[in-house]
């Protein structure tokens, strides 16, 4: 769905304008929109649309919450977090795998779903440290 966004504000060191920050929250529609008609045996553009929804509603693009939001984008959700907390951004340095713990013990319940995040930290806690070298 980022495909869709003008690659100036996916690069930009600061932080984004209003306007900026309305389209980048189009990228879940959009990926949808490219995902909806192919045949997946699992429901991939549903799990696009809705992976930056958030456990209270506080997300988007609908403001979905709970178990409104499908099993799979709550497990996307999850995962973008930490990924997108441990890599460089045009805007901010990697952040540490800790901070991203922190991140995600902060918001359980409330943003991502207990049971996602519980089973998030225990595979951190049994597998390798994250790192950029891990994940090629």
């Amino acid at each position: 769905g980022k495909m869709s966004i003008p690659v100036e504000i996916l690069v930009k060191p600061g932080k984004l304008s209003e306007l900026e920050m309305s389209l980048i929250r189009t990228h879940p529609q959009s990926g949808y929109d490219i995902l909806k008609e192919i045949d997946f045996p699992w429901p991939v553009a549903q799990i696009t649309l809705q992976h930056h929804e958030r456990m209270d509603g506080s997300g988007y693009p609908r403001g979905l919450k709970g178990e409104e939001i499908i099993l799979g984008a709550r497990i996307l959700a999850v995962a973008d977090v930490v990924d997108a907390m441990t890599h460089h951004r045009p805007y901010r340095p990697a952040r540490s795998l800790e901070e991203a713990i922190q991140e995600l013990r902060q918001g359980k319940g409330r943003l991502y779903d207990p049971q996602v995040v519980d089973a998030c930290l225990e595979v951190l806690k049994e597998g390798e440290p994250l790192s950029p070298q891990n994940t090629q």
